[in-house]
Protein backbone atom coordinates (compact mmCIF):
# COMPACT_ATOMS: atom_id res chain seq x y z
CA UNK A 1 0.00 0.00 0.00
CA UNK A 2 1.21 3.50 -0.83
CA UNK A 3 1.52 6.23 1.79
CA UNK A 4 0.55 9.75 0.80
CA UNK A 5 1.15 12.51 3.35
CA UNK A 6 -1.81 14.80 3.94
CA UNK A 7 -0.11 18.12 4.61
CA UNK A 8 1.41 21.21 3.04
CA UNK A 9 4.12 21.35 5.73
CA UNK A 10 7.33 21.07 3.73
CA UNK A 11 9.52 20.20 6.74
CA UNK A 12 7.24 17.31 7.74
CA UNK A 13 7.24 16.03 4.17
CA UNK A 14 11.04 16.16 3.99
CA UNK A 15 11.42 14.22 7.26
CA UNK A 16 9.19 11.36 6.15
CA UNK A 17 10.54 11.42 2.60
CA UNK A 18 14.07 10.88 3.89
CA UNK A 19 12.82 7.70 5.59
CA UNK A 20 11.23 6.43 2.38
CA UNK A 21 7.72 6.83 3.79
CA UNK A 22 6.33 9.20 1.15
CA UNK A 23 4.83 7.89 -2.09
CA UNK A 24 2.87 11.09 -2.69
CA UNK A 25 1.27 14.12 -1.04
CA UNK A 26 -2.27 15.43 -0.79
CA UNK A 27 -3.18 19.03 -0.06
CA UNK A 28 -6.45 20.93 0.17
CA UNK A 29 -7.52 24.55 0.80
CA UNK A 30 -7.52 24.02 4.58
CA UNK A 31 -3.96 22.66 4.54
CA UNK A 32 -2.79 25.53 2.31
CA UNK A 33 -4.32 27.96 4.83
CA UNK A 34 -2.53 26.18 7.67
CA UNK A 35 0.80 26.44 5.83
CA UNK A 36 0.41 30.21 5.50
CA UNK A 37 1.98 30.08 2.03
CA UNK A 38 0.99 30.78 -1.56
CA UNK A 39 -0.56 27.69 -3.16
CA UNK A 40 1.58 27.79 -6.30
CA UNK A 41 4.80 28.40 -4.36
CA UNK A 42 4.34 25.69 -1.74
CA UNK A 43 3.00 23.15 -4.22
CA UNK A 44 6.00 23.69 -6.48
CA UNK A 45 8.35 23.12 -3.55
CA UNK A 46 6.54 19.93 -2.53
CA UNK A 47 6.79 18.64 -6.12
CA UNK A 48 10.54 19.25 -6.04
CA UNK A 49 10.84 16.96 -2.99
CA UNK A 50 8.40 14.21 -3.90
CA UNK A 51 8.50 12.33 -7.19
CA UNK A 52 5.09 10.71 -6.70
CA UNK A 53 1.69 12.33 -7.21
CA UNK A 54 1.04 15.63 -5.44
CA UNK A 55 -2.63 16.56 -5.24
CA UNK A 56 -3.48 20.25 -5.64
CA UNK A 57 -7.14 21.18 -5.32
CA UNK A 58 -9.25 23.50 -7.45
CA UNK A 59 -11.48 25.96 -5.62
CA UNK A 60 -13.94 26.90 -8.36
CA UNK A 61 -17.44 25.40 -8.40
CA UNK A 62 -18.32 25.38 -12.12
CA UNK A 63 -16.80 22.98 -14.64
CA UNK A 64 -15.36 25.66 -16.94
CA UNK A 65 -13.61 27.40 -14.04
CA UNK A 66 -12.45 24.11 -12.52
CA UNK A 67 -10.94 23.06 -15.83
CA UNK A 68 -9.07 26.36 -16.14
CA UNK A 69 -7.79 26.15 -12.56
CA UNK A 70 -6.87 22.49 -13.04
CA UNK A 71 -4.78 23.25 -16.11
CA UNK A 72 -2.96 26.00 -14.24
CA UNK A 73 -2.25 23.69 -11.29
CA UNK A 74 -1.14 20.87 -13.58
CA UNK A 75 1.40 23.22 -15.16
CA UNK A 76 3.27 23.47 -11.83
CA UNK A 77 4.97 20.09 -12.29
CA UNK A 78 4.47 16.81 -14.18
CA UNK A 79 3.55 14.95 -10.97
CA UNK A 80 0.55 17.12 -10.09
CA UNK A 81 -2.76 15.33 -9.58
CA UNK A 82 -5.55 17.86 -9.97
CA UNK A 83 -7.99 17.45 -7.11
CA UNK A 84 -11.68 18.07 -7.86
CA UNK A 85 -14.79 17.63 -5.70
CA UNK A 86 -17.26 14.84 -6.33
CA UNK A 87 -19.97 17.01 -7.83
CA UNK A 88 -21.44 16.83 -11.31
CA UNK A 89 -19.21 19.73 -12.36
CA UNK A 90 -16.27 17.99 -10.75
CA UNK A 91 -16.99 14.86 -12.77
CA UNK A 92 -17.15 16.91 -15.97
CA UNK A 93 -13.79 18.42 -15.04
CA UNK A 94 -12.36 14.98 -14.33
CA UNK A 95 -13.43 13.72 -17.74
CA UNK A 96 -11.83 16.67 -19.55
CA UNK A 97 -8.57 16.77 -17.60
CA UNK A 98 -8.04 13.01 -17.56
CA UNK A 99 -8.69 13.04 -21.31
CA UNK A 100 -5.89 15.58 -21.63
CA UNK A 101 -3.53 13.19 -19.87
CA UNK A 102 -3.54 14.78 -16.40
CA UNK A 103 -3.86 12.81 -13.17
CA UNK A 104 -7.12 13.60 -11.39
CA UNK A 105 -7.99 12.94 -7.75
CA UNK A 106 -11.75 13.06 -7.15
CA UNK A 107 -12.26 14.00 -3.52
CA UNK A 108 -15.03 14.22 -0.91
CA UNK A 109 -16.43 10.81 -1.80
CA UNK A 110 -18.98 9.40 0.65
CA UNK A 111 -20.77 6.67 -1.31
CA UNK A 112 -19.98 3.73 -3.57
CA UNK A 113 -22.22 5.21 -6.27
CA UNK A 114 -20.10 8.37 -6.28
CA UNK A 115 -16.97 6.25 -6.60
CA UNK A 116 -18.48 4.37 -9.54
CA UNK A 117 -19.18 7.65 -11.34
CA UNK A 118 -15.63 8.88 -10.71
CA UNK A 119 -14.14 5.73 -12.20
CA UNK A 120 -16.39 6.05 -15.24
CA UNK A 121 -15.20 9.67 -15.64
CA UNK A 122 -11.57 8.52 -15.74
CA UNK A 123 -10.37 9.44 -12.25
CA UNK A 124 -6.82 8.44 -11.38
CA UNK A 125 -7.70 8.41 -7.68
CA UNK A 126 -10.94 8.34 -5.71
CA UNK A 127 -10.76 9.75 -2.17
CA UNK A 128 -13.38 8.28 0.20
CA UNK A 129 -13.39 10.08 3.56
CA UNK A 130 -13.37 7.45 6.30
CA UNK A 131 -13.16 9.63 9.39
CA UNK A 132 -15.95 11.97 8.37
CA UNK A 133 -18.30 9.03 7.88
CA UNK A 134 -17.31 7.70 11.29
CA UNK A 135 -18.20 11.14 12.69
CA UNK A 136 -21.84 10.64 11.68
CA UNK A 137 -21.97 7.07 13.01
CA UNK A 138 -21.42 5.34 9.67
CA UNK A 139 -18.56 2.90 9.12
CA UNK A 140 -16.15 4.52 6.70
CA UNK A 141 -14.28 1.26 6.25
CA UNK A 142 -17.42 -0.38 4.84
CA UNK A 143 -17.26 2.18 2.04
CA UNK A 144 -13.66 1.23 1.24
CA UNK A 145 -14.73 -2.41 1.01
CA UNK A 146 -17.70 -1.62 -1.25
CA UNK A 147 -15.56 0.42 -3.63
CA UNK A 148 -12.88 -2.28 -3.72
CA UNK A 149 -15.49 -4.87 -4.70
CA UNK A 150 -17.03 -2.70 -7.42
CA UNK A 151 -13.71 -1.71 -8.92
CA UNK A 152 -12.49 -5.30 -8.93
CA UNK A 153 -15.76 -6.51 -10.47
CA UNK A 154 -15.25 -4.31 -13.51
CA UNK A 155 -11.47 -3.95 -13.56
CA UNK A 156 -11.56 -0.17 -13.07
CA UNK A 157 -8.05 1.27 -12.92
CA UNK A 158 -8.97 4.13 -10.55
CA UNK A 159 -6.94 3.81 -7.35
CA UNK A 160 -8.69 3.90 -3.98
CA UNK A 161 -7.04 6.67 -1.96
CA UNK A 162 -8.42 6.32 1.56
CA UNK A 163 -8.64 9.77 3.14
CA UNK A 164 -9.69 11.36 6.42
CA UNK A 165 -7.47 8.85 8.20
CA UNK A 166 -7.57 9.46 11.94
CA UNK A 167 -5.91 6.43 13.57
CA UNK A 168 -3.33 3.70 13.12
CA UNK A 169 -6.20 1.20 12.99
CA UNK A 170 -7.64 3.05 10.01
CA UNK A 171 -4.36 2.49 8.18
CA UNK A 172 -4.22 -1.21 9.09
CA UNK A 173 -7.83 -1.85 8.16
CA UNK A 174 -7.47 -0.06 4.83
CA UNK A 175 -4.46 -2.25 4.07
CA UNK A 176 -6.45 -5.38 4.93
CA UNK A 177 -9.39 -4.31 2.77
CA UNK A 178 -7.15 -3.50 -0.16
CA UNK A 179 -7.05 0.28 -0.48
CA UNK A 180 -4.34 1.22 -2.96
CA UNK A 181 -3.28 4.31 -1.01
CA UNK A 182 -3.86 5.95 2.36
CA UNK A 183 -3.30 9.63 2.85
CA UNK A 184 -2.74 10.61 6.45
CA UNK A 185 -1.28 13.45 8.52
CA UNK A 186 2.41 13.06 9.44
CA UNK A 187 1.53 12.35 13.08
CA UNK A 188 -0.59 9.34 12.11
CA UNK A 189 2.14 7.90 9.86
CA UNK A 190 4.75 8.34 12.61
CA UNK A 191 2.33 6.86 15.14
CA UNK A 192 2.33 3.54 13.26
CA UNK A 193 5.70 2.81 14.88
CA UNK A 194 4.32 3.14 18.41
CA UNK A 195 3.30 0.23 20.62
CA UNK A 196 3.11 0.09 24.39
CA UNK A 197 4.86 -3.30 24.49
CA UNK A 198 7.75 -1.98 22.40
CA UNK A 199 8.19 0.85 24.91
CA UNK A 200 7.92 -1.55 27.84
CA UNK A 201 10.41 -3.99 26.36
CA UNK A 202 12.91 -1.25 25.56
CA UNK A 203 12.64 0.13 29.08
CA UNK A 204 13.47 -3.30 30.54
CA UNK A 205 16.39 -3.81 28.14
CA UNK A 206 17.86 -0.44 29.19
CA UNK A 207 17.57 -1.30 32.87
CA UNK A 208 19.27 -4.66 32.36
CA UNK A 209 21.98 -3.14 30.20
CA UNK A 210 22.79 -0.56 32.86
CA UNK A 211 23.35 -3.39 35.34
CA UNK A 212 26.03 -4.95 33.12
CA UNK A 213 28.20 -1.85 33.45
CA UNK A 214 29.22 -2.23 29.80
CA UNK A 215 29.48 0.23 26.91
CA UNK A 216 29.41 -0.36 23.17
CA UNK A 217 31.06 2.95 22.30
Amino acid sequence: MKFFIDTADVDAIRELHDLGMVDGVTTNPSLILKSGRDIIEVTKEICSIVSGPVSAEVVALTADEMIAEGRKLAAIAPNIAVKVPLTWDGLKTCKVLSGEGFMVNVTLCFSANQALLAAKAGATFISPFIGRLDDINLDGLDLIGDIRTIYDNYDFKTQILAASIRTANHVKDCALIGADVVTAPPAVIKGLASHVLTDKGLEQFMKDWAKTGQKIL
